[in-house]
Parts: C-alpha cells; sequence; structure tokens
C-alpha cells in the first residue's frame, strides 16, 4: 500500500485553592512516558537557595534522591512523625493513607506555590514520583520552577527492563552508571547485563582467575575484526590484548548505584552455549576436550556441572536479585550428537534427543538457583525439551516463543527481536552506522504492544513486562551504545508504562521535543531525527486516483515539493495534507528550513497504468512467508516500501513466471517491474527479465529482456525497475513477465506497470 522514496484513572484529591488552566497550557509538561493522569493549574513554584524537604520514615532513603536534582539544593532530610505535622512548606513525602484512594503501586504528586507533595503507600512507587519531579527539570525552560501541577500515576507493567552486552565491547563502569541514570529518569526498573559470550567474559571469578586473565582479553577491539581474524584470545598484560572486566566489588558497587534509583541488575552468565571464551582457557568442559571453537560446554562432562555451579556460587553473592538469567539459547547441538560422553548421559537418563539433553542442564541450573532462593529465566530456546515450571522465559524470535511460554503456565518477558532489538538500523542504513541488519525505527517500537494476541485472556497475567535489548557487535564506543538506545528506549518506557488506550504516536512525538534538550543537557549522543522525506503512495481502485502522502523525522512542518519531476526550492508548495492526483506523475521532496534545502530529495512515481485490476496468472506461486496481498499483489496499483515486510513484497522462493490478460488486445509500449534486494531476508534480484507477448495465451512471443546489473554483495537494501521499452507500439492480450532466480534465494516483487 506504500512506496517510499527514500532508501532507506486513579482516583484524584481535589485541590481547591488551585484552578486548572485550559488545555493549550499543557505544552509546559513533556513527562515520558505519559503520566496516567496530568492537570496543570495556575501558578509557579520556584525552588528557593535552599529547599527545605520532609519524608515519612519508609521514604528517608528516597529522599536522598533529591541530591541529583539538577537545579535545586537541599537541606538535610527532616523525619515526618505523623500526619499532623507534615510541613508547610518545600518537599514533602507523604505516606498514603486510604482516604488518599492510591493503588499500592501509585503516586501522586501535586505542585503548588508552597512546594510540591508526593505521595504514596509504597517506597518503590514514592521513589516514581521523585523521578517525575527530576524529570520535569530537565526538560522545564527553567528547571528551578516548576508549573502549579496535580498527576497521579502508576505503571502497567512490573517488569521494564533494558539490557546491554558488555560481552562485544566492554565499557567502563562511569559509562554504566550514566546508562543506569537514563534508564531511571524514564522510569525502567530492571538493567539485564549482559556478562558473558564468546568474545570476552567480563565478572571477576575468583575460584577461576583465568577467566579474567585471558578470557576477558582477545587480539582485536572492535569485535568485528575479531570475528573475522580467527576469533583468538590473549593474556591481560599482552601489548595487543583489547578488553577488560569487571571486579566483584565494582559489581556491586553498580548493584548499589543502581537500586539506589530503583534499578534491579539481573546478570546473565551464559551457558550452554556462546562459550568459546571458557572453553578457550578451560578446555576440557568441551565436548572435544581440545577446542574452544564449538562454543559449547560438554553437557555429558560432570565437571562441567562442578564448574557452572562454582561461578554461580559467587554471581548470587554479588547480585541480590530475584533473578539470574543463564541465556540457553542458540547451542550447537550437533556437537552433542557425537560426543560419546553426552550419549552416555543421554542414554543413563532416558533422554530421548538433544531438546530433552539442553532440557536436563537448564533444570540443574534451575534446581541450584533455587537452592539460593533465585529464579531461573533464560531465552526463549530453553522451552525447547521441557522447562521447570517455576523458569521464567525472555522472548526474542519474534512473540511465538512467549505465547508458547505463557500458554504453557510461564512467566514471560517479552523482548521480541521485530521490535526491541536496538541494534538494528533506526534509519536509512545507507546513512547510518554500520549496524547488524534490520530496521527498528522509533515509531514501530511506540507501535509496540506487550500481549500478543495469541495468549489466552487467563494467562496474559504471565506476561511481566517488556525489555529493549542492546546487543554491541557494531557498538565500539559508549557514545555509539548511546547513539543507538536512545531514543527508543523512550518509546519503549511509554508502552510498558501507559495502557494502549493511553498512548498516542503524535503527542509522544510532540512531548519527545522537550527531552532532546535533556539529553542534551546530559550530554547523551542520541540518534537526530532524519531530514529525509518518506512519500507514500496509495492507490484507489475505485477513482483511479493516487494519494500522494509525506512525512518526516521532524515535528515542525518544512516539506516542499513538486509533481511535475522538477526538483523542489524555496518555492514549491510547501506540504501540509495528503494530495490527490488522477494521472501518472512523478513526485518530488526535500525537507526545507526557512529557504534552505537540509535534506536530500526525495522521489516517488505515482502510476495509473493499464493493467491494474486485471487477471493475472501465477505459473509459480508465492513463498508463504511474503504472500503479500495474494493474487491481487502484483496489479493493485500499489507499490512496496523499503522494508520486505510492509505487506506489498511479495516472494517468491523458485522464479516468478506471471501472465497478465488484458481481455482483449491492447497497445502496448512499455512493460516495467520492480525488484526488492534486501541481504537482511536473503533476498536478491532475478538474473534477468524477460517479457514475452501472446494473443492467444499459448504462443507467446520474445519483446524484450533486460539483464541485472546490482551485485548480490550489495550490503544494502536496493530496488530496481526492470523496464522494457518497445520501439514501437505493440499490441497483444497477454503479457507474459518470467524473472529468473539466479542466487536461489528470494525474488521480491511488487507491481506489474504496463503502459
Amino acid at each position: 500500500m506504500t512506496q517510499y522514496a527514500h532508501w532507506a484513572i486513579l482516583g484524584f484529591l481535589v485541590v481547591p485553592f488551585i484552578t486548572a488552566v485550559p488545555a493549550h497550557g499543557q505544552h509546559q509538561v513533556s513527562i515520558i512516558p505519559q503520566p496516567n493522569m496530568v492537570e496543570l493549574h495556575e501558578g509557579t513554584y520556584a525552588f528557593p537557595t535552599l529547599t527545605s524537604r520532609a519524608a515519612f520514615e519508609p521514604f528517608l532513603a528516597v529522599a536522598e534522591l533529591l541530591d541529583d536534582h539538577p537545579y535545586a539544593t537541599f537541606a538535610p532530610v527532616e523525619r515526618i512523625k505523623s500526619h499532623k505535622r507534615i510541613p508547610e512548606t518545600g518537599v514533602r513525602l507523604v505516606q498514603a493513607q486510604d482516604i488518599d484512594r492510591l493503588a499500592a503501586d501509585a503516586y501522586r504528586l501535586v505542585v503548588d506555590t508552597s512546594g510540591i507533595t508526593i505521595t504514596a503507600h509504597e517506597p518503590a512507587a514514592m521513589l516514581n514520583g521523585v523521578l517525575t519531579l527530576l524529570q520535569l527539570a530537565y526538560t522545564q525552560p527553567d528547571g528551578g520552577k516548576l508549573p502549579a501541577l496535580l498527576i497521579e500515576d502508576r505503571p502497567r507493567f512490573g517488569y521494564r527492563g533494558m539490557h546491554l552486552d558488555v560481552s562485544r565491547h566492554f565499557y567502563p563502569v562511569s559509562f554504566l552508571k550514566k546508562f543506569i541514570d537514563v534508564m531511571a529518569l524514564y522510569k525502567f526498573n530492571t538493567f539485564h547485563w549482559h556478562l558473558t559470550d564468546g568474545p570476552g567474559w567480563r565478572l571477576e571469578i575468583k575460584r577461576y582467575p583465568q577467566l579474567t586473565r585471558t578470557a576477558a582479553w582477545r587480539t582485536h577491539t572492535a569485535w568485528k575484526d575479531w570475528w573475522q581474524n580467527g576469533k583468538q584470545y590473549l593474556d591481560e598484560g599482552h601489548p595487543n590484548a583489547s578488553g577488560g572486566y569487571y571486579t566483584q566489588e565494582e559489581a556491586k558497587e553498580l548493584v548499589a548505584y543502581a537500586a539506589r534509583k530503583g534499578i534491579t541488575i539481573i546478570p546473565e552468565i551464559e551457558m550452554p552455549g556462546h562459550s568459546d571464551e571458557v572453553l578457550a582457557v578451560y578446555p576440557h568442559l568441551s565436548c572435544t576436550g581440545t577446542s574452544h571453537k564449538q562454543g559449547e560446554f560438554c553437557i555429558g562432562n560432570e565437571e562441567t556441572f562442578t564448574f557452572l555451579s562454582n561461578v554461580l556460587n559467587e554471581v548470587v553473592a554479588i547480585f541480590p536479585s530475584a533473578y539470574i538469567h543463564i541465556g540457553g539459547d542458540e547451542a550447537n547441538k550437533e556437537a552433542w550428537k557425537t560426543c560419546p560422553k553426552c550419549g552416555a548421559l543421554m542414554e543413563k537418563e532416558g533422554l530421548k534427543d538433544v531438546d530433552e539433553l539442553q532440557s536436563y542442564v537448564v533444570k540443574r541450573m534451575d534446581s541450584l538457583l533455587q537452592s539460593y532462593g533465585r529464579k531461573l529465566i533464560g531465552w526463549d530456546e530453553i522451552l525447547a525439551g521441557g522447562l521447570s515450571p517455576g523458569a521464567t522465559v525472555m522472548s526474542w524470535r519474534g512473540e511465538q516463543g512467549g505465547i508458547d511460554a505463557a500458554n504453557a503456565g510461564h512467566d514471560v518477558i517479552m523482548t521480541p527481536n521485530s521490535y526491541l532489538y536496538f541494534d538494528y538500523y533506526q534509519g536509512n542504513p545507507r546513512t547510518e552506522p554500520e549496524a547488524i541488519g534490520g530496521y527498528i525505527p522509533l515509531s514501530k517500537v511506540y507501535a509496540y504492544e506487550p500481549i500478543p494476541s495469541g495468549i489466552a485472556g487467563d494467562k496474559t497475567k504471565h506476561v511481566l513486562g517488556a525489555q529493549g535489548n542492546v546487543w554491541t557487535e557494531y557498538m565500539p564506543t559508549t557514545d555509539q551504545v548511546e547513539y543507538m538506545a536512545f531514543p527508543r528506549a523512550l518509546a519503549l518506557a511509554e508502552v510498558v508504562w501507559s495502557a494502549p488506550a493511553d498512548r498516542d504516536w503524535e503527542d509522544f512525538s510532540a512531548r519527545l521535543q522537550q527531552h532532546y534538550q535533556l539529553f542534551q543537557r546530559l550530554g547523551i549522543n542520541y540518534y537526530r531525527p532524519a531530514y529525509e522525506v518518506n512519500i507514500t503512495v496509495g492507490f484507489n481502485a475505485d477513482t483511479l486516483t493516487n494519494t500522494i502522502s509525506m512525512a518526516t523525522e521532524q515535528v515542525e512542518p518544512g516539506i516542499r515539493y513538486t509533481t511535475d519531476g522538477q526538483e523542489p526550492n524555496a518555492e514549491s508548495p510547501l506540504y501540509a495534507k495528503p494530495i490527490e492526483l488522477a494521472v501518472p506523475s512523478v513526485v518530488k521532496a526535500a525537507y526545507f528550513i526557512d529557504s534552505t534545502r537540509v535534506g536530500p530529495i526525495a522521489e516517488a512515481k505515482a502510476d495509473v497504468h493499464k493493467a491494474i485490476g486485471k487477471s493475472i496468472a501465477y505459473q509459480t506461486k508465492w513463498d508463504s512467508a511474503f504472500v503479500a496481498k495474494q493474487d491481487s499483489t502484483l496489479l493493485n496499483g500499489q507499490k512496496g516500501g523499503e522494508h520486505p515486510d510492509d505487506g506489498q513484497w511479495q516472494g517468491f522462493a523458485n522464479n516468478v513466471d506471471v501472465t497478465v490478460d488484458f481481455e482483449r488486445r491492447e497497445a502496448l509500449n512499455t512493460v516495467s517491474i520492480t525488484f526488492l534486494q534486501d541481504p537482511g531476508v536473503k533476498a536478491y534480484q532475478p538474473g534477468e527479465v524477460n517479457v514475452l507477448l501472446s494473443d492467444n495465451g499459448q504462443n507467446f512471443r520474445e519483446a524484450g529482456t533486460v539483464i541485472n546489473d546490482v551485485s548480490p554483495q550489495e550490503r544494502f537494501p536496493i530496488a530496481k525497475t526492470y523496464e522494457v521499452k518497445f520501439d514501437t507500439t505493440q499490441t497483444a492480450r497477454y503479457v507474459r513477465i518470467v524473472a529468473n532466480n539466479v542466487q536461489n534465494a528470494l525474488l521480491l516483487t511488487d507491481e506489474v506497470v504496463v503502459y
């Protein structure tokens, strides 16, 4: 349906002495995630030179967090002994009573001319109120002054997480604290710390010093260079050694730092796969006993379980989190199939396949963690072969793993790679830093719904929340981590906090504008909104017209366009709403600030061609993964966009061979068809496209051939149009298009265009 031209409530207490201001004044408050209820009032509160603060006993520690306020200085915390002795000025953290009608996890924040009152039952809810106050400071024009307001708020989900992989690239503790600071401002409450993987072991284990003397250090700084050059490790102190690790004291310090801001750190220790770095220094734990290249522990080797038990014994002493993550994904089970020790264990335990073998190790680790009073969590592959009832699943491969786990009664944390993998591109790959692939813009993150429709109604309670994953293969610096995580993490923050009915993309986009100021004040290297224009062409078969829509990531109007193929300039029309075109047109557009063009020129063709709505016969069937609009796809007037999953690209695992029937002889001048090459879905260009004509549908004559000139090695997605122009007008009833699949992969096409 689209064509993209570029590459790409709680109850509330009435405050009688202040009156509400009109809705148009609410631009003064741009909180993310959006509170359940915000009410602005007349007046302001300006922080004095030294602001008093007081708190009920349960909130004394939370009150200390006010020292993080960037524009106010606070006096020592005064303890409030009863509701009859609440101070009349300053900041007051008040214990909620039944009369307040607040849920256990809710807070109420009131700002008036005398000061600020935050009311809550629990420290966690009070902390959220304080964090809202801190965020307001960063997003107000004058952080030392606040508008009078009333906020009532509570989260939708109890688990609101962000993940960071420190194995592919190592980052200092100072950066992790900064990352946690930003997480807290947006009310995330869980930091998933991916500490071990093939590229480096990052946590000191005193029982096994070689893990940090050798397995934490590699031959190349950049993961990609290391991966492509032998994946070797070096001893600490070697002149070429690159990497690092966190001491147990550093880890404990970070745990305490995060806890102060309401964030629990969940450590991940990978097993049984992704363990090359361990096997490099302890090869006897591998299936071969000599090689670390397989990356899997030998499950049939009892020493493996001794090692893992000893490691987890030290891990649980560092991390007080209820959950310990064991990974459990992408194990190379082929190694187990040929390992005599694994075979002997399977026979002894009556395990019928390697899935049950993996289940065996997961269940053993689950029992161990239960003995420490902890819960096991792992990626959704731990479902294979069966799972202990108390284990929790983190679903990443789409949503099906989460659906299966929840329906089976397991708690689930949703982190699908199709929505919440922040290592995917967020803009045009041709202009973005290299990433692992895929495409997840800010708007797609915001559109995510954590409870999939496939989960039974009585099982939705098992969805604990959702998490954004930051895998760092292509993030060698802390600046790049920030660039990939923000502002996408803010969209997720609202997804896991607010009910679907309370989320609005346009409103979020407007509020987000004030948060760029927050990023700038904190020195965060965030992704800047692109100036590139997306041109969307929607065809109306009833009126035979095209509706042209245009958008950028900018909030302010600035798109200027033409419909005659000329390049837009400062005098071209300013786009305000979709335009209707009844004739074939070439549309061009660009973004302007004042009279200067600041973005590239986008181009799209609006076709109204002869073949729209005609009959088509498929000599080869489409692929089940890319059905698009089935047999109406190629003649519905709709073009595919820049991404293969937009519902207009039809896929073929074999050649494309289709025939258009005009029902009578027609005069023909051109025939064209477009193919999308996208290595991310293993789709490539055909070797050539042949056009054949016929009067009877039986005997076809060749009318033209176009040879592909796009290399299959092209890194970025690219659409190529194959057009056959006839020297003289041809007449025929049938037009046949044949495209050969020379890569034996996937062919993606969207429309046969005939004039």
